[in-house]
């Protein structure tokens, strides 16, 4: 498959255009114009890079990936190596950061809810990058964190009363502690992302609003798995989904 024809496919269904991100969507590094097998993973890390070349892969697909806003955007030291290691190789690079938490079927928040059977019933936050649902029978914090954890195989940080039922539910997968005071304010019980910081606790504590951290990495796995299944299905593309474990 031509390079140009999968990302213009990729931009097209995970709608890039459309988001103000805090990286480059799409194309990121350019290596050699046919792609027959692809990597995928959740950060292009040093370990993913190595992956892929052991592997002889054509692509890396990643939801993390380079080039951050604000960031020093000098090529030395652990950047260099990195991307020594792709153009060296003649790699592809490809990234979609928030388009992949927010696509309605292959998105990590829609991944989420799949696993976790939630029905989801509309968007919050900012680029409606959040969502929003409820349960289809009602159960507990306390069964529900036990649920999550089993799920992403990591123990969730639960803030809250872990007997408090739960029917509404809103979550959003990576660093998105930030829109928990919005999720409080839809009328849910329970508020689900990928990481926490000290102000969460409290306002967990004074709304009454129960909390729970699963994990950026564990929260992230999903979408750009989905996303590389589909490609494999549709295109033939020998696709190779690696998680390289993360404890955050």
């Amino acid at each position: 498959m031509k390079r140009e024809e999968l990302t213009r496919y990729l931009d097209e269904i995970l709608d890039a255009g459309r988001f103000r991100d805090y990286c480059p969507n799409g194309l990121q590094v350019e290596g050699r114009p046919e792609i027959r097998t692809l990597v995928a993973g959740v950060t292009a890390s040093q370990a993913l890079l190595d992956v892929a070349v052991a592997r002889a892969a054509d692509a890396i697909l990643v939801h993390h990936g380079w080039f951050w806003r604000g960031e020093d955007g000098r090529v030395t030291g652990l950047r260099r190596t990195r991307l020594r290691t792709l153009l060296h190789n003649d790699i592809n690079l490809i990234a979609y950061h928030l388009p992949l938490d927010s696509h309605p079927q292959f998105g990590n928040n829609a991944q989420l809810a799949r696993r976790f059977g939630w029905l989801p019933e509309g968007r919050f936050g900012e680029q409606d990058i959040g969502w929003h649902g409820r349960l289809e029978k009602p159960d507990s914090v306390a069964a529900i964190t036990q649920r999550v954890g089993d799920e992403l195989q990591r123990t969730p940080l639960l803030i809250g009363d872990g007997e408090r039922l739960v029917r509404r539910v809103a979550w959003c997968s990576g660093g998105a502690q930030g829109l928990f005071e919005e999720a409080i304010a839809l009328g849910v019980d329970l508020y689900l992302s990928g990481e926490i910081s000290e102000q969460t606790v409290h306002l967990a504590r004074e709304s009454g609003v129960a909390y729970l951290a699963a994990g950026h990495h564990a929260s992230e796995r999903y979408g750009v798995q989905a996303l590389a299944a589909h490609l494999a299905e549709r295109f033939g593309l020998d696709c190779h989904f690696v998680d390289l474990d993360n404890p955050v």
